[in-house]
């Protein structure tokens, strides 16, 4: 095998290597785009397409080379050959096998460079979409959390004001309670000084009645004793009349 076609047979081999490893299962995606955009890889993703260009032009004139040297060694040997070179149509048939073979070689790798440089980007583009797909699903959660926590300030607001509603309420209804004591509390300030008042004069008619009768005592007592002392010069005339008789 020439420089070339070993040239095209090791490019083959290292894009069925690099296929089966970009296949793995339990390699995820993100891992590979991590590894994509590190500083090694970043120094050739300047330059990729030129060295995918190069390569494809490469591939693309072996392949046709091998194409060419197919058709050439495919048509049938002349028997004025044969008879001369007994050996050549063996000859002719190795020289067919070898370009048939050239021929596969460079198809496949050609084939599977445009694979590799497919799995490559659809890898990327699903480690990106899953990347959009976390960052959608934090959105979503954080969202969710701000719609709940909105909803229990809604609840807490809605209950703080059918509190504030039932104290405001109760509020009003001590404040009737309250303004009716202060009026029950105001009438019966007012009987309580209208009771005083007529304590006050009732007190005031007691004394002035119990001077009365005071003094009411008082001339019943010095009438009483008047009342004696006429009764006692009664006696002393009545005794005085009836000596008189007898001594007449």
């Amino acid at each position: 095998m020439t420089l070339q076609w070993t040239f095209v047979a090791g490019v083959l081999y290292v894009e069925i290597f690099l296929v089966s490893i970009l296949l793995l299962p339990f390699v995820s995606p993100k891992t590979w785009q991590k590894l994509f955009r590190s500083r090694i890889a970043s120094l050739f993703s300047r330059y990729s397409n030129i060295y995918f260009n190069i390569f494809i032009a490469i591939l693309v004139l072996l392949f046709l080379e091998s194409i060419r040297e197919t058709w050439k060694y495919s048509e049938p040997v002349e028997s004025d050959d044969l008879r001369r070179y007994p050996e050549a149509e063996t000859v002719y048939h190795m020289k067919l096998f070898r370009a048939q073979r050239n021929m596969y070689i460079a198809g496949f790798a050609l084939f599977l460079w445009f694979i590799l440089r497919r799995l490559v980007i659809l890898i990327a583009t699903e480690a990106t979409l899953m990347a959009e797909s976390e960052a959608s699903m934090k959105q979503a959660q954080s969202a969710t959390e701000a719609a709940r926590h909105f909803m229990e300030e809604k609840h807490l607001v809605d209950e703080n004001k059918k509190n504030k509603a039932t104290e405001e309420k109760d509020d009003a209804e001590t404040k009737n309670q309250t303004l009716l004591l202060e009026k029950e509390l105001a009438r019966a300030q007012t009987e309580l000084e209208k009771t005083k008042e007529e304590l006050y004069h009732s007190q005031l008619e007691f004394t002035s009645i119990k001077k009365q009768a005071e003094s009411t005592n008082l001339e019943y007592d010095r009438l009483s004793e008047e009342f004696a002392k006429l009764q006692q010069k009664l006696q002393h005339l009545e005794q005085g009349d009836s000596g008189s008789k007898k001594g007449n």
